[in-house]
């Protein structure tokens, strides 16, 4: 399948769609956001985060690099690599350890640690566009284009 590219406008509805991205991961899987600082990414994840079943503040973690996330029976671990001056400092961070269960990794910025992250099951890049986004949303795995080919069928 290829890519699939939808138009959204709000906060609302970013976070619709990451409601919606949530209930096709079920919690596993890696996906990486990718857009200019300010464009949702942080947004979409909040949703992902949220429509798995968490409660409490989901933020950026820009200062920390990670925010973990124990949702049930689920782990979910959100990264912002933006600040990231090397993508070698990911090793003392025991990166690899993050992929090992086939939890759900959320990256910001995965551009940031090229050459020590896995490849996403997902890519999912915003832009905006008049007064909304358009997000694309790039399959990399069997999983990745099933997830794709459930949203579009459901917009």
């Amino acid at each position: 399948m290829p890519s699939l590219e939808l138009y959204i406008e709000g906060e609302n509805a970013m976070t619709a769609l990451g409601y919606a991205l949530a209930q096709q991961t079920d919690g596993h899987g890696i996906l990486f956001l990718q857009g200019d600082l300010g464009a949702g990414k942080t947004t979409l994840s909040r949703g992902i985060v949220r429509g798995l079943g968490y409660d409490g503040p989901v933020k950026s973690p820009t200062f920390t690099l990670v925010e973990p996330y124990e949702i049930n029976d689920k782990r979910v671990w959100h990264f912002d690599l933006y600040r990231l001056s090397d993508p070698e400092e990911l090793e003392y961070l025991g990166i690899r350890d993050y992929f090992a269960d086939d939890d759900l990794c959320l990256i910001e910025w995965p551009q940031q640690g090229q050459g020590f992250l896995p490849q996403p099951d997902l890519e999912i890049s915003i832009k905006a566009h008049n007064t909304g986004r358009i997000v694309r949303l790039l399959p990399f795995s069997t999983r990745g284009k099933s997830w794709c080919a459930a949203l579009a069928s459901h917009t």
